[in-house]
Protein backbone atom coordinates (compact mmCIF):
# COMPACT_ATOMS: atom_id res chain seq x y z
CA UNK A 1 0.00 0.00 0.00
CA UNK A 2 1.27 3.44 -0.96
CA UNK A 3 0.09 6.31 1.22
CA UNK A 4 0.64 10.04 0.84
CA UNK A 5 0.18 12.27 3.90
CA UNK A 6 -0.56 15.97 3.49
CA UNK A 7 0.65 17.95 6.50
CA UNK A 8 2.94 15.14 7.59
CA UNK A 9 5.08 17.50 9.67
CA UNK A 10 2.20 18.70 11.87
CA UNK A 11 1.54 17.51 15.43
CA UNK A 12 -1.00 14.90 14.35
CA UNK A 13 0.58 14.29 10.94
CA UNK A 14 3.84 13.13 12.50
CA UNK A 15 2.04 10.55 14.62
CA UNK A 16 0.03 9.29 11.64
CA UNK A 17 3.25 9.10 9.63
CA UNK A 18 4.99 6.98 12.28
CA UNK A 19 1.99 4.67 12.60
CA UNK A 20 1.91 4.18 8.82
CA UNK A 21 5.62 3.37 8.71
CA UNK A 22 5.22 0.91 11.61
CA UNK A 23 2.78 -0.99 9.38
CA UNK A 24 5.38 -1.21 6.62
CA UNK A 25 3.50 1.03 4.17
CA UNK A 26 5.32 3.03 1.53
CA UNK A 27 4.75 6.59 2.71
CA UNK A 28 5.17 9.91 0.94
CA UNK A 29 5.27 12.82 3.37
CA UNK A 30 4.16 16.07 1.77
CA UNK A 31 5.69 19.13 3.42
CA UNK A 32 5.92 22.81 2.56
CA UNK A 33 9.73 22.89 2.61
CA UNK A 34 11.54 19.56 2.43
CA UNK A 35 14.97 21.11 2.99
CA UNK A 36 14.10 21.18 6.70
CA UNK A 37 13.74 17.41 6.91
CA UNK A 38 16.16 14.51 6.91
CA UNK A 39 14.79 11.18 5.70
CA UNK A 40 16.10 8.30 7.76
CA UNK A 41 13.58 5.62 6.78
CA UNK A 42 13.77 3.39 3.72
CA UNK A 43 9.96 3.34 3.36
CA UNK A 44 9.62 7.13 3.54
CA UNK A 45 9.79 9.67 0.74
CA UNK A 46 9.76 13.40 1.47
CA UNK A 47 8.24 15.62 -1.19
CA UNK A 48 7.51 19.32 -1.33
CA UNK A 49 4.13 20.69 -2.34
CA UNK A 50 1.83 23.63 -1.71
CA UNK A 51 -1.60 22.69 -0.37
CA UNK A 52 -2.98 25.89 -1.86
CA UNK A 53 -1.84 24.90 -5.38
CA UNK A 54 -3.91 22.17 -6.99
CA UNK A 55 -1.29 21.29 -9.63
CA UNK A 56 1.36 20.99 -6.94
CA UNK A 57 -0.87 18.60 -5.02
CA UNK A 58 -1.59 16.50 -8.10
CA UNK A 59 2.13 15.92 -8.63
CA UNK A 60 2.61 14.96 -4.99
CA UNK A 61 -0.42 12.65 -4.86
CA UNK A 62 -0.22 10.70 -8.10
CA UNK A 63 0.98 7.11 -7.95
CA UNK A 64 -0.40 6.47 -4.46
CA UNK A 65 -3.29 4.34 -3.25
CA UNK A 66 -4.61 6.56 -0.46
CA UNK A 67 -4.35 10.25 0.41
CA UNK A 68 -4.43 11.22 4.09
CA UNK A 69 -4.97 14.89 4.90
CA UNK A 70 -3.61 16.06 8.24
CA UNK A 71 -3.60 19.67 7.09
CA UNK A 72 -4.19 22.18 9.84
CA UNK A 73 -4.73 25.88 9.10
CA UNK A 74 -2.77 28.57 10.91
CA UNK A 75 -4.34 30.46 13.77
CA UNK A 76 -6.37 33.32 12.34
CA UNK A 77 -6.56 31.71 8.90
CA UNK A 78 -9.00 28.93 9.70
CA UNK A 79 -11.05 29.63 6.57
CA UNK A 80 -8.11 28.41 4.49
CA UNK A 81 -9.13 24.86 5.40
CA UNK A 82 -12.00 25.15 2.94
CA UNK A 83 -9.73 26.13 0.06
CA UNK A 84 -7.31 23.34 0.83
CA UNK A 85 -10.15 20.81 1.09
CA UNK A 86 -11.42 21.82 -2.36
CA UNK A 87 -7.89 21.50 -3.76
CA UNK A 88 -7.41 18.09 -2.15
CA UNK A 89 -10.68 16.71 -3.49
CA UNK A 90 -9.96 17.95 -7.01
CA UNK A 91 -6.29 16.96 -6.96
CA UNK A 92 -7.02 13.46 -5.64
CA UNK A 93 -9.52 12.83 -8.41
CA UNK A 94 -7.27 14.26 -11.13
CA UNK A 95 -4.33 12.20 -9.85
CA UNK A 96 -6.58 9.12 -10.22
CA UNK A 97 -6.28 8.19 -6.55
CA UNK A 98 -9.64 6.82 -5.45
CA UNK A 99 -9.44 7.28 -1.66
CA UNK A 100 -9.07 10.36 0.56
CA UNK A 101 -9.16 10.26 4.35
CA UNK A 102 -9.16 13.51 6.30
CA UNK A 103 -8.88 14.72 9.87
CA UNK A 104 -12.16 16.32 10.91
CA UNK A 105 -13.33 18.43 13.82
CA UNK A 106 -15.26 17.57 16.97
CA UNK A 107 -17.50 20.64 16.96
CA UNK A 108 -19.98 19.22 14.45
CA UNK A 109 -20.59 16.12 16.57
CA UNK A 110 -23.87 15.95 18.48
CA UNK A 111 -24.00 16.04 22.27
CA UNK A 112 -27.80 15.79 22.37
CA UNK A 113 -30.54 15.44 19.75
CA UNK A 114 -30.30 18.52 17.54
CA UNK A 115 -27.45 20.07 19.57
CA UNK A 116 -23.92 20.11 18.21
CA UNK A 117 -20.90 20.41 20.48
CA UNK A 118 -19.98 23.76 18.91
CA UNK A 119 -23.40 25.16 19.85
CA UNK A 120 -23.28 23.99 23.47
CA UNK A 121 -22.73 26.49 26.28
CA UNK A 122 -19.45 24.87 27.35
CA UNK A 123 -17.78 25.11 23.92
CA UNK A 124 -14.82 27.55 24.08
CA UNK A 125 -15.26 30.67 21.97
CA UNK A 126 -11.65 30.46 20.80
CA UNK A 127 -12.38 27.10 19.18
CA UNK A 128 -15.35 28.31 17.13
CA UNK A 129 -13.40 29.47 14.01
CA UNK A 130 -11.63 26.14 13.49
CA UNK A 131 -14.79 24.23 14.38
CA UNK A 132 -16.77 26.16 11.78
CA UNK A 133 -14.06 25.57 9.18
CA UNK A 134 -14.10 21.81 9.80
CA UNK A 135 -17.91 21.77 9.63
CA UNK A 136 -17.83 23.52 6.25
CA UNK A 137 -15.14 21.13 5.00
CA UNK A 138 -17.27 18.16 6.08
CA UNK A 139 -20.15 19.50 3.99
CA UNK A 140 -17.84 19.60 0.97
CA UNK A 141 -17.06 15.93 1.48
CA UNK A 142 -20.71 15.04 1.96
CA UNK A 143 -21.50 16.61 -1.41
CA UNK A 144 -18.69 14.67 -3.12
CA UNK A 145 -20.05 11.72 -5.12
CA UNK A 146 -17.08 10.62 -7.24
CA UNK A 147 -14.40 10.20 -4.59
CA UNK A 148 -14.25 7.52 -1.91
CA UNK A 149 -13.78 9.84 1.08
CA UNK A 150 -13.77 9.39 4.86
CA UNK A 151 -13.53 11.99 7.63
CA UNK A 152 -12.44 11.01 11.16
CA UNK A 153 -13.55 13.47 13.85
CA UNK A 154 -11.64 13.28 17.14
CA UNK A 155 -13.04 13.59 20.64
CA UNK A 156 -13.39 17.06 22.19
CA UNK A 157 -9.94 16.90 23.81
CA UNK A 158 -7.40 15.84 21.22
CA UNK A 159 -3.75 15.83 22.28
CA UNK A 160 -0.55 13.83 22.46
CA UNK A 161 -0.71 10.94 24.89
CA UNK A 162 -0.45 7.18 25.19
CA UNK A 163 -1.17 4.41 22.73
CA UNK A 164 -3.77 2.36 24.60
CA UNK A 165 -5.57 0.71 21.65
CA UNK A 166 -8.66 0.83 23.88
CA UNK A 167 -11.19 3.25 22.45
CA UNK A 168 -14.68 3.47 21.02
CA UNK A 169 -15.81 4.37 17.52
CA UNK A 170 -19.04 6.11 16.61
CA UNK A 171 -20.69 8.06 13.81
CA UNK A 172 -22.07 11.54 14.52
CA UNK A 173 -22.40 11.65 18.31
CA UNK A 174 -19.61 12.83 20.61
CA UNK A 175 -18.11 9.93 22.56
CA UNK A 176 -17.69 10.50 26.30
CA UNK A 177 -16.33 8.24 29.03
CA UNK A 178 -17.99 7.24 32.30
CA UNK A 179 -16.84 10.49 33.90
CA UNK A 180 -18.38 12.57 31.12
CA UNK A 181 -15.03 13.46 29.54
CA UNK A 182 -14.46 13.34 25.79
CA UNK A 183 -10.85 12.77 24.81
CA UNK A 184 -8.51 10.80 22.55
CA UNK A 185 -4.75 10.75 22.08
CA UNK A 186 -3.02 11.43 18.77
CA UNK A 187 -1.54 7.94 19.06
CA UNK A 188 -4.85 6.07 19.33
CA UNK A 189 -6.41 8.34 16.72
CA UNK A 190 -3.64 7.36 14.29
CA UNK A 191 -4.32 3.67 14.94
CA UNK A 192 -8.01 4.05 14.11
CA UNK A 193 -7.27 6.09 11.00
CA UNK A 194 -4.75 3.57 9.64
CA UNK A 195 -7.14 0.73 10.49
CA UNK A 196 -9.66 2.48 8.24
CA UNK A 197 -7.02 2.58 5.51
CA UNK A 198 -6.40 -1.14 5.83
CA UNK A 199 -10.02 -2.21 6.34
CA UNK A 200 -12.51 0.42 5.11
CA UNK A 201 -15.74 0.54 7.10
CA UNK A 202 -16.75 4.18 6.70
CA UNK A 203 -16.74 4.82 2.96
CA UNK A 204 -18.24 8.24 2.15
CA UNK A 205 -18.98 8.76 5.84
CA UNK A 206 -17.74 10.65 8.86
CA UNK A 207 -16.93 8.69 11.98
CA UNK A 208 -15.52 9.56 15.37
CA UNK A 209 -13.36 8.18 18.16
CA UNK A 210 -13.08 8.57 21.91
CA UNK A 211 -12.41 6.74 25.14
Amino acid sequence: MKIVIIGANGNVGKVILNEALSRNYDVTAVVHNKSNYVNGHKKLKITQADAFDEKSLINAIKGNDVVISAFGPKLGAEDSLLSVTKNLINATKKALVHRLISIGGAGSLYVAPGLKLSDSASFPTDWKPISSAHADALELYKNETELDWTVLSPAALFESGNKTEKYKLGKDNLIVDDQGSSKISFEDYAIALLDEVANPKFSRERFTIGY
